[in-house]
């Protein structure tokens, strides 16, 4: 009597058990990228070798031209990558921003990870060890991505991301020079629902090991050097295999000054389901920056998962992918943002 008292006090604290574990969760429908990491989890392979696949796979397949080489030229025209992965048993880190020449981001950074007692490696350093670690160089750029660049320059440089420096940015191409007088102020970013950015993919196994990462060319015509949320840890992704993990996109700019990866694990840690905790990590970022444009999915170490997103003009419903012990196969989500 005793025992089945206590079965079913467990079953209504844990209803799903760990019945939908393994589980590969990750951001917008990148259907080969979970069907890769899901394959890997299915052979033996371990959460980093699934989210390691996973990503690169993204990377070869140029996921919307806004991951791998060949997409996302900076203002001197050239793509260079960003990258980072995360084990959540030990909460080593390896992660590469401004990579150059290198296709397999997402693979140097575990490199970094697991060959160094580093966490973060950038621009032709990062290039020169991936070189030393037997990755191969080449060429990232591609005839669309010399299109995209050439078309930019003949529209006078039209987006960019500069602000309080002459020439107008507005209107004009640098050299840029810094204005005396500087404007405070908070412009809106719109959404562009075609620059996706980022891959940010969660991994679980069966007995709730978890590991994140990304990996992500970064913001087209982005200032040369810039980098963005993905290869910082708590901001693009965070892992923690007592609790689970998230996995960020969107406006890195912003997003990277609110850690709301490592928010939504802490909330989670806290007790809040993975739903209610994407969604309050959003919250977070709504309040300073209302029109900002951005999701985060989140998983737990029961095999429970969750997305939320910003509602912002353009982006109305974020898509990303599931695969789990139920479903065995990638299968398209989305939630309505808000």
């Amino acid at each position: 009597m005793l025992i089945s008292l206590l079965i079913s006090s467990l079953t209504l604290l844990f209803p799903l058990g760990h019945s939908s574990l393994p589980l590969v969760i990750n951001t917008w429908p990148f259907k080969n990228a979970t069907y890769e990491a899901w394959s890997t989890l299915k052979a033996g392979g371990s959460v980093l070798d699934a989210v390691e696949k996973g990503c690169a796979r993204c990377e070869m397949e140029q996921c919307d031209g806004s991951v791998g080489y060949g997409g996302s030229p900076d203002e001197s025209g050239e793509t260079t990558l960003d990258a980072m992965i995360m084990n959540g048993d030990t909460m080593e880190v390896g992660a590469v921003a401004d990579l150059r020449r290198i296709k397999n981001a997402i693979g140097v950074a575990r490199a970094v990870m697991e060959h160094t007692d580093h966490t973060l490696l950038v621009g032709e350093s990062a290039s020169v060890f991936a070189e030393n670690m037997g990755f191969i160089a080449e060429d990232l750029t591609t005839n669309k991505s010399v299109n995209i660049f050439s078309q930019w320059l003949k529209g006078n440089c039209q987006p960019n991301y500069r602000k309080n420096v002459y020439p107008d940015p507005s209107k004009s191409c640098g050299p840029y020079r810094p204005k005396a007088t500087v404007a405070r102020s908070k412009r809106a970013r719109h959404a562009n629902t075609h620059s996706h950015d980022t891959i940010g993919m969660i991994a679980l196994d069966r007995d709730g090991h978890v590991a994140a990462g990304t990996s992500t060319n970064g913001l087209t015509h982005k200032v040369p050097g810039r980098v963005g949320d993905s290869p910082i840890v708590g901001a693009g992704a965070y892992a923690d295999s007592a609790v689970g993990g998230a996995a960020a996109t969107g406006d890195g700019d912003v997003m990277m000054r609110f850690l709301p990866s490592y928010l939504a694990v802490e909330l989670m840690r806290a007790g809040a389901d993975p739903s209610a905790a994407c969604k309050s990590a959003i919250s977070r970022i709504k309040r300073h920056y209302s029109e900002f444009f951005g999701a985060i999915i989140c998983a737990n170490t029961t095999g429970h998962y969750g997305a939320a997103c910003n509602r912002v003009p353009g982006f109305n419903q974020f898509h990303y992918m599931v695969s789990n012990s139920e479903s065995d196969t990638p299968i398209l989500k989305s939630v309505d943002c808000f």
